[in-house]
């Protein structure tokens, strides 16, 4: 594993126990490692499932079978399988092999239909997943004594350098319900729904079709809003599920007492695991917050957002901590949407750099340059068109991304 991420929190938090999710986990060794690879998660019976996948045009069968699961399985879910070290993508007919014999040994041992049992991979794409080793890892997982969070967090790991988690609560009627999500992510991230996994757990009662609905609103501010390096995985999958066992009145629709409080929390949790993902980004220094306000859209902002955030030459000058503002106006340019240079405004932390299609007059770059010695670096853009806006984060682009990336298969 790669040095701690500076951004990293101090320490992993303090995680309830979701009544209804038994968490195991066991080596398969799927790679020359001496650790956990493999996350074994059994559900209550009656918990509701839903799911956003990657974009991708060349989706993992591990993806592929989610979609068709939340479809076949009619939102139910009694089981979770994540395979670490081996993304099993880009694998033809032996890889959709893996996935079967997987889901169907779990749903022969708990007596449920396979469409109920979601798998997800992670690791080199184009090896297929060796079915020898996931029996074996299914078998070992299956004896396992329950673990806690972390060591689930830690097994579903690959060059991310600390396990992460997040916990919200909500209140629906008389009951407080708990949301606790897992997390991995650190390289190939830019989630168009990172290579990024994510899975969500929670005791409240809620209608899978309602349970989708949220899950798909609080993906398009969080996952959707975040790149490392431009680069959207074939396995990028974020699951969410709902066992019910707080015991309070299922929630059907938006319109019911307390959806929108569990809607805010999904969202909150679903940020705060996206924030983990950025601040692990391979060899990340700092943590780029990119906001972008009147643009003649929410999506034209979105779309100029990703483009600073995406730009080698933007993200080397953070890691360089020199605020050079014009490839900011680069940025903007390049993004083909709507942007009038004599009207765009740029802001480092909190000083006005350029506005006006200039330099501001006067403009003092000490009070910028201390704001990019920290690891907390803010860039504000406003095209004055409109009333569009849109956040997304980030961070530096430094030599470890190289370093990592270039023996990533060694």
């Amino acid at each position: 594993m790669s040095e701690r991420s500076p951004l990293a929190p101090a320490a992993f938090p303090d995680l309830p126990a979701i009544e209804g999710v038994t968490l195991r986990v066991a080596r398969a060794r799927y790679k020359q490692w001496d650790r956990c690879d493999l996350t074994f998660v059994t559900l209550a019976s009656g918990t509701s499932a839903a799911g956003v996948t990657t974009t991708s045009k060349c989706p993992s069968p591990e993806v592929e079978w989610c979609r068709s699961a939340l479809n076949e399985g009619k939102g139910q879910a009694r089981a979770l399988i994540v395979n670490a070290g081996n993304s099993n993508a880009f694998t033809g007919h032996r890889g959709r092999a893996a996935v079967e014999a997987i889901t169907g040994r779990i749903a022969q041992e708990l007596g449920c239909d396979a469409a109920q049992v979601f798998v997800s991979s992670t690791g080199v794409i184009g090896v297929p997943l060796p079915i020898d080793k996931a029996m074996a890892g299914i078998d070992n997982a299956l004896h396992a004594e329950p673990c806690g969070w972390e060591a689930a967090a830690e097994t579903i790991m690959t060059t991310d350098t600390f396990a992460k988690a997040a916990v919200t609560k909500a209140v629906i009627g008389d009951k407080t319900v708990n949301l606790v999500g897992i997390i991995k992510g650190s390289g190939m991230i830019a989630p168009d729904m990172a290579t990024m996994l994510g899975y969500v757990f929670t005791d409240a009662a809620v209608s899978p079709a309602l349970l989708q609905h949220m899950l798909s609103a609080a993906n398009k501010t969080s996952f959707s809003c975040i790149t490392v390096d431009s680069d959207t995985s074939t396995s990028d999958t974020v699951l969410a599920f709902a066992t019910g066992a707080a015991g309070n009145a299922p929630l059907n629709n938006m319109d019911d007492v307390g959806a929108e409080a569990f809607q805010a929390a999904l969202t909150d949790l679903c940020l705060q695991l996206a924030h983990l993902v950025v601040k692990d980004g391979e060899g990340a220094s700092k943590f780029i917050r990119i906001d972008v306000s009147g643009a003649v859209d929410d999506m034209s902002a979105h779309r100029i957002a990703l483009s600073i955030a995406n730009s080698p030459l933007v993200k080397t000058a953070i890691a360089g901590e020199d605020a050079n503002w014009g490839r900011i106006v680069m940025a903007v340019g390049k993004a083909g949407e709507p942007a009038e240079r004599d009207q765009l405004s740029i802001r480092f932390g909190t000083t006005i750099v350029a506005e006006g299609g200039l330099a501001v007059e006067g403009y003092d770059e000490a009070p910028v340059a201390a704001h990019l010695k920290g690891h907390d670096i803010d860039i504000a853009v406003d095209l004055h068109l409109g009333h569009g806006r849109a956040t997304v984060w980030t961070c530096d682009l430094t030599h470890g991304y190289i370093s990592i990336n270039a023996d990533y298969r060694s």
